[in-house]
């Protein structure tokens, strides 16, 4: 189901509303917004076609397709995921997914959207690794997709704002920023090489500068329909993605590398509208 509460209004002032507000808004007028507040920004503009396509980005089937898992009693347990408690509260999703990563006091531990997610279909629904619905985490195919799909559009538009009062949540946040321009592999990178200045391109593309806000938000609004990929794909993707084009060994899932680079990620965008889910290059 879509919230259509404030597309009455004209985009500058429903969206400026909704960053001050933590009101749900629809994720074009998000990116409009952006746009508008942006008209310099190579890295904003750089695809019109995309821009065109917004208001019929192809994740919002998936949207559709995992608010109907997310209330489906399955797994050996026969629950739904309504009594997971992503940090607003057991089924409480309106702007959980723009607030993690996140401390949970139940596993003693710092945890980002997908490892909460995947806790609680092992924990409550009774899932196991060997399961598809949750081994399988990548792609429209994917129950994980689905699920983080229609759990982040309950956020689009809502500032990010991981906590940091934990003092795991800022060690985590911490551990972020030194991956983030710890340099290494093959080739020497780091995750700056890329987005530690701005009017940098790899080939076509020109890329975001984390330094940015408004450039920092678009870039880690995941997930997004990929149209290169033709799929949706999420932040843990693009994550994999980075260390892969940079020559880094491979990440495993759900282990404090991806955690701690999201906590990095979202925080460096604190304050900015996201734009749930995106479609990008």
């Amino acid at each position: 189901m879509f919230k259509k509460a404030l597309l009455a209004l004209p985009v500058a002032m429903a969206v400026g509303a909704a960053a001050q507000a933590g009101e749900w808004q629809d994720p074009n007028d998000v990116l409009q917004n952006l746009l508008q507040n942006n008209p310099d920004s190579a890295y904003l503009h750089q695809s019109e076609m995309n821009i065109m396509m917004m208001p019929d980005n192809p994740a919002l089937w998936l949207v559709e397709e995992g608010e109907d898992l997310f209330y489906a009693q399955r797994g050996p347990n026969n629950v739904s995921l309504e009594g997971c408690d992503f940090g607003k509260g057991p089924g409480e999703l309106d702007g959980a997914y723009v607030e993690l990563p996140r401390y949970f006091e139940d596993t003693g531990k710092v945890m980002d959207f997908e490892m909460r997610l995947v806790h609680c279909m092992k924990e409550l629904q009774g899932f196991t690794s060997d399961d598809a619905a949750v081994g399988q985490r990548h792609g429209n195919g994917s129950d994980i997709m689905k699920l983080t799909t229609y759990i982040a559009h309950q956020s689009s538009g809502m500032a990010w704002n991981p906590p940091l009062d934990h003092p795991e949540e800022q060690a985590m946040r911490d551990a972020g920023e030194k991956l983030f321009f710890r340099r290494g592999g093959a080739m020497d990178f780091n995750c700056a090489s890329c987005h530690g200045d701005s009017g940098k391109q790899i080939r076509a593309s020109v890329l975001p500068e984390m330094r940015n806000g408004q450039e920092w938000t678009k870039a880690i609004s995941w997930p997004a329909h990929r149209a290169g990929h033709d799929n949706v794909r999420s932040q843990n993707h693009r994550i994999r993605g980075c260390v892969w084009q940079m020559r880094h060994a491979g990440i495993k899932h759900d282990t404090p590398v991806n955690t701690a680079l999201i906590s990095f990620w979202n925080d460096a965008a604190r304050g900015e509208p996201a734009i749930l889910p995106d479609l990008k290059r």
